[in-house]
C-alpha cells in the first residue's frame, strides 16, 4: 500500500515545478513572435499579424482565467486557483502588449490619433475600456491588496467578466466578415456566465433550506 505522506511529498515536489513552467508557456507566444519577426516571418502586414495575435491571447487567457473555477468545481481539483492569478496577469499583459502595438507600431505614438480613434471607432472604444477595467484587477491581484479590499475585493474582481464580454465585442466588431473566431469566444464565454449564473441560483435556492 501506497505511502500517504511519501504519495503528498510528491505532490508537492510536483506543484513545485508547476508556476516556474506555466510562467514559461505562458511566454512562449511572444518568443514565437520575435523568432518571426527575426526571420521576417510575420507576413505581408506585420503589425496587423501582431494587433490580431496578441488580443487574441488576451482573450484566450482570460477565458481561461475564467474557466478554471467551474472546472475545479466539476472535476473537484482545487489547485488550478492557485495559477488564477498568474494567468490573469498574463492576460493583461498580453492587453498592454496588444494595446502598445496599436499605439506604437500602427500609429507611431500619435496620441491625438490614438484619442481619435477612441472617441471615433466603436471596437476601439469597448476595447479600451475593457483595457482601463483590466488595470484595477491587475494592481489589486496580490494577496496584501486581497486582505485591505476584504469583501469588496470579490466585488470588484467580476468585472472580469464584463471585460470578458467587452473583449469578444471588440473582436466581433473588429473583423466584421468573417466572425467564426469571435464567435467561438463569445460561444466559451456565455457558457461559462451561464454556468456562474446557475450556480448562483442553485446558492440562493438552498439557503433557505439550511436555515429552517
Amino acid at each position: 500500500m501506497q505511502n500517504p505522506t511519501a504519495r503528498t511529498n510528491r505532490l508537492t515536489h510536483a506543484r513545485n515545478y508547476i508556476r516556474p513552467v506555466l510562467f514559461i508557456i505562458c511566454l512562449l507566444p511572444l518568443a514565437q513572435w520575435i523568432w518571426w519577426g527575426v526571420h521576417d516571418q510575420l507576413g505581408a502586414n506585420p503589425v496587423e499579424f501582431l494587433l490580431h495575435q496578441s488580443g487574441g491571447w488576451t482573450l484566450r487567457f482570460l477565458l481561461i482565467v475564467l474557466a478554471i473555477t467551474p472546472l475545479g468545481k466539476l472535476s473537484g481539483w482545487r489547485y488550478p486557483v492557485r495559477l488564477r492569478r498568474m494567468l490573469g496577469l498574463f492576460s493583461f499583459f498580453y492587453a498592454v502588449l496588444h494595446f502598445s502595438i496599436y499605439a506604437v507600431l500602427d500609429l507611431g505614438l500619435d496620441w491625438s490619433h490614438v484619442g481619435e480613434d477612441i472617441v471615433k471607432r466603436p471596437y476601439i472604444t469597448v476595447g479600451f475600456t475593457a483595457l482601463l477595467l483590466l488595470i484595477p484587477l491587475a494592481v489589486t491581484s496580490n494577496r496584501r491588496m486581497m486582505r485591505k479590499l476584504g469583501g469588496k475585493w470579490k466585488t470588484l474582481h467580476r468585472l472580469v467578466y464584463v471585460i470578458g464580454i467587452a473583449g469578444v465585442i471588440h473582436f466581433l466588431w473588429l473583423v466584421k466578415k468573417d466572425i467564426r473566431e469571435p464567435m467561438i469566444y463569445a460561444a466559451i464565454l456565455a457558457v461559462l456566465l451561464l454556468l456562474r449564473v446557475e450556480w448562483v441560483r442553485r446558492l440562493v435556492a438552498f439557503r433557505p433550506l439550511r436555515s429552517s
